[in-house]
This record gives C-alpha cells, structure tokens and sequence, in this order.
C-alpha cells in the first residue's frame, strides 16, 4: 500500500483546502485550520489520495489514530476502508478513530457493523448557534448578553476600537497572549500550551492559511482577539480561537458580536467548538442558548488479529 504520510505544514494547507468541505460535517474539524492549529499536539500525518481525499495519521500519548477521510461523501466508504486496511495490514495494529463526525458514522452506518464499536465522546462535542441571534443578541435568552455588551459601549465610549487583524499584527497578539497565558499560571491543562503554540503559528504563517482575524484595542492596547474560519457547504463560521481580558466586562460579547457582524453577516450557523468537559466552560457555552450540537465519536476496531 503507498500511502506516503507527511507532516501538516503551513504550505500544505493551500493544497488541502480544497479537499474539505465536501461532505456533510458541521464538526470544528470540516476545515483545515484545525488540523494545523494542533498538529504538534496530535503529531498530525496525512496523505493526498489520487486528488480526491486526505487520509490523516496521527498519535497521543503514544497510541496512533486516524481522522475520518476529507472526501466527497460517496468516496467515503472506499477511502474509509483503505485507511482501516492501512492501520492493519502496515501498521499491524487496530485501527481507530478520534472525532468522527456523526454525518460520518452514521452514512457508513458504523453503529450497525460487527467490526467496529462506536462511543459518543460526549465532552468533545462542538456548540453550534443560529448566526442571527448571536449577532442580534435579540431575545429573553440572550438579554443577560446584551447587558454585559451594552456596559462596555458605555463604559469604553470612545476608548476602543475594533479591526480586522492581519499578519503584521502578530507583535500585539503575542503581547497579549504572554500575558494571558502568565494570568493562567502553573495550574493549566497541558493543550493550553499547544493551543499557544498553534496561534503563535498561524500569525508566523497566515499568509498561506484562509483565516480571519480581529482584535479590539482599549487605549491603543490589544485586549481581546478571535480567529475563525469558514465551511462553505454548511454555512457556517468555526471560532476556533476567542481571548479576552476577562476584567473587562462586556468584552467577550463585544468582540464575539463584532466578529460575526463583521467577518460572517450572513452565515446560517456558528461553531463554537467543545468545552473539554470543563463545567466553567460548559456553563459559559450553554449561556449562548446553542442550537444543537455537533457530536463527535470513538470509532474501534473489534476483533483484530495480526496478520504473520
């Protein structure tokens, strides 16, 4: 089999995007930047098959998975198998899978097979929300927003702007992120680090990555920032990266409403990534009135014995 894995690099995504977007998956991972935000993490592979699909290799904590192939959906059962003959017959091990979308599971009816077992990963689930209510924040569930984000109009009048970041920026947005990462401290999960690491590669690298960025300064000072990307098939914005300093009251609404208004005015849905099964985070992510979720699955493989 000539499956050739190589890293995710920056250059790579260019040849990548394509390949996304081309099936039903209304998960964060429908799009590239996620897979090069945490390829050190995940030590992220993959391999471009005959123009038409990207088969991922990837390893935590020692133990190698794979991704579900970016294909078009009716390729998906042939490019699905061919990894699962990959990890058995090359790698001599039980193929397994991390984050299947459900669109996935369910179209190769992975749920009914006798080879594989199939567990909702029910912390990593994606948030998803209606695009006009978040940049609307109209409504009894949302007034709470409102009034954290009509605060800091009042409270900032005149003092803050709100613009388009680009890479030239990247001296502000590694001044603030040293200092958020400082006020976390010692006591932090380790993926922060990763996650650091990945924003600090995209401002190094942006001009090859399809991505959009915005800041609000206070004072001439950088305060809060987000970056998003966009999935072209479902309609929908993918905030992948969302800092603020968290004194400031109003600041997260403020900076996750000008985003959209400015960045996404007319997409249907919004992803807002999982909360890691972090109760603040969950809280945080409920108080946004979500629309529905993206879940997310543990695929395995059953019975596997080596071949001699």
């Amino acid at each position: 089999m000539d499956l050739k894995f190589k890293p995710v690099e920056a250059e790579d995504i260019m040849e990548m995007t394509p390949l996304f977007c081309q099936r039903p998956n209304k998960t964060c991972d429908s799009v590239a930047l996620d897979s090069f935000i945490w390829r050190y993490y995940y030590h992220v592979e993959f391999a471009i098959r005959d123009g038409k699909a990207i088969q991922w290799l990837m390893e935590e904590n020692g133990v190698k998975h794979s991704a579900m192939p970016m294909c078009k959906e009716e390729d998906l059962p042939h490019y699905f198998n061919e990894i699962v003959e990959y990890f058995n017959k090359v790698l001599k091990i039980p193929f397994k899978i991390y984050l299947a979308d459900e669109e996935a599971v369910d179209y190769l009816k992975l749920r009914e097979s006798e080879d594989f077992t199939v567990t909702e990963q029910e912390d990593l689930k994606d948030y998803l929300y209606d695009g006009e209510a978040l940049r609307r924040l109209s409504g009894k569930k949302l007034h709470k927003k409102k009034n954290h984000l009509n605060a800091f109009l009042k409270e900032y009048e005149g003092r803050y702007e709100y613009r388009r970041l680009c890479c030239s920026d990247r001296g502000d947005v590694w001044t603030f992120l040293d200092k958020w990462r400082e006020q976390k401290g010692d006591d932090v999960e380790d993926h922060l680090d990763y996650e650091v690491a990945g924003i600090h590669e995209i401002l190094k690298n942006c001009s090859f990555l399809n991505v959009r960025m915005s800041g609000v300064y206070i004072d001439g000072q950088l305060e809060a920032f987000t970056i998003g990307s966009y999935n072209p098939l479902e309609d929908m914005a993918i905030i992948h990266i969302e800092k603020a300093n968290p004194e400031i009251r109003g600041l997260y609404q403020f900076i996750n409403q000008q985003f959209l208004i400015h960045e996404f005015p007319d997409v249907k849905l919004v992803n807002r990534e999982d909360d890691l099964g972090q109760e603040g985070l969950r809280r945080a992510k409920m108080s946004y009135n979500p629309c529905g979720f993206a879940r997310k699955y543990l695929i395995e493989q059953k019975n596997f014995v080596p071949e001699d």
